[in-house]
């Protein structure tokens, strides 16, 4: 299993190159978050013995009891919805929330680590974050409360034929461009997964978010 999960993240790692290449970047240009959800600590270590250090959490729980077990220099990013009375736990333990989805939030989680906006592309109302109309405000908001804004994040809605994942990046893409002229720190773009990120990387993604392409199916829990 361990020569496994090493063989998959090298593969993952060569594919992001080569879609880099592909959009006119280096593999330099994007972040692989391997994602822990549903996994154990020595599953995870596997990775980090491979090499990798940039690991995407997104339960609160889980991310306390990884970080307090694995070693101190893994670059935790908290990537799923978050309680505001969970804050004070998982704000020490990271370098990024991928998942600043409501103003309330903006506010509790203040000067802290850098954050990435999330914007609910689809409408879906089983996804979380700010409709694409409200996010040059979300936006503004959050840095009025203090937070670093680095960015905008979004899972978009489950992919049809074609080109469909491709579109919902692009529309991303736009808005981040559109929001970076009056904030120019919000330049990171943290969409795509294991069924998608070679298409978000070439739409311009700068974060990828991936679990089974490199761990796996997740632990059902």
């Amino acid at each position: 299993m361990d020569e496994l999960i090493s063989q998959r993240l090298a593969a993952t790692l060569d594919r992001i190159e080569a879609a880099a290449n592909r959009s006119g970047r280096s593999a330099g240009d994007v972040l692989l978050l391997a994602v822990t959800k549903g996994h154990p600590a020595m599953t995870v270590a596997t990775a980090y013995e491979a090499g990798h250090r940039q690991f995407g959490e997104s339960r609160a729980q889980e991310l306390v009891a990884k970080a307090a077990e694995l070693p101190a220099d893994i670059e935790w990013h908290f990537i799923g919805p978050l309680q505001r009375n969970k804050v004070k736990s998982v704000r020490p333990l990271v370098v990024a929330l991928h998942s600043l989805d409501r103003d309330s939030l903006a506010i509790g989680w203040g000067a802290g680590p850098s954050a990435l906006v999330q914007i609910r592309l689809g409408g879906e109302p089983t996804k979380h974050g700010y409709e694409p109309h409200d996010a040059h405000r979300a936006v503004a908001h959050a840095i009025g409360a203090g937070v670093p804004v680095a960015g905008l994040m979004a899972i978009p809605p489950a992919a049809g034929e074609g080109e469909e994942p491709r579109r919902w990046f692009a529309t991303l893409r736009a808005l981040r461009d559109e929001i970076a002229r009056e904030f120019p720190s919000v330049w990171h773009l943290s969409m795509g997964m294991s069924d998608d990120f070679e298409e978000a990387i070439e739409e311009g993604a700068t974060m990828v978010r991936v679990g089974s392409a490199i761990f796996g199916p997740r632990n059902q829990h």
